[in-house]
């Protein structure tokens, strides 16, 4: 086997594929956090798009972006933000008093139901997975200002702030109590920030180490 140093030195279009990558992955690991952040905002807003689709008369597009988030999120309507009605949220009772659930005992049927005038259109994610990557998009734009200051959440922090999460989520869906809207939206966003909290400082310096590799390829070619 030839020695590392006798190789030929790659020349013509594989030189040029090998440069270009290597650009790209520059490119990337220098702009990672703009682009997490641009990801995490659009997965935000799209479901907020929804009602308002809905409301102007685009129930097509609106419908669709429904349907794109449901493998995602369970959509039921008394665990959902409404917009553009009275008020904000509705519990099963109210929705099936206005005639907007014919079957209140049947998830699947609750989940179909996007919103009507009279309560306004619901948001397509639930009031927790709203809170969990809005806290993620919030968390991400601060990580901004202080992403060479701040050190990684501890595995042990990250597991207490998960927790609050886990036991209002768990105990709701054994049926033991039911959550509410505040509990929902609170313990969310103490999980998406803290995810973010403990995710980021170790990405900082992994691109970090990319973006010096990739840069010293492409000036040693």
């Amino acid at each position: 086997m030839d020695h590392p140093a006798t190789r030929a030195p790659v020349t013509g279009w594989q030189r040029d594929l090998v440069l270009f990558l290597d650009r790209q992955i520059y490119r990337l690991s220098r702009h990672w956090l703009a682009l997490f952040n641009l990801f995490i905002g659009v997965y935000v807003l799209l479901p907020v798009l929804a009602p308002v689709l809905m409301a102007i008369g685009q129930t097509r597009t609106g419908g669709l972006i429904y349907t794109l988030y449901r493998p995602a999120c369970h959509q039921l309507p008394e665990r959902s933000f409404f917009l553009f009605g009275p008020r904000a949220t509705y519990s099963i009772d109210e929705l099936w008093t206005l005639g907007l659930l014919p079957k209140p005992e049947d998830p699947i049927a609750r989940r179909e139901l996007y919103g009507a005038p009279q309560v306004g259109y619901k948001i397509a994610l639930c009031e927790r997975d709203m809170a969990l990557y809005g806290g993620c998009a919030v968390a991400g734009l601060v990580f901004g200002l202080v992403r060479k200051r701040l050190r990684p959440l501890p595995l042990l922090v990250y597991g207490l702030c998960l927790l609050p999460m886990a036991i209002d989520g768990g105990t709701q869906l054994l049926m033991f109590r039911e959550s509410n809207w505040w509990l929902r939206l609170s313990t969310g966003a103490l999980a998406g920030i803290s995810t973010v909290w403990l995710l980021y400082p170790y990405l900082e310096p992994a691109f970090a180490e990319i973006r010096r590799q990739a840069d010293s390829r492409v000036h040693l070619e």
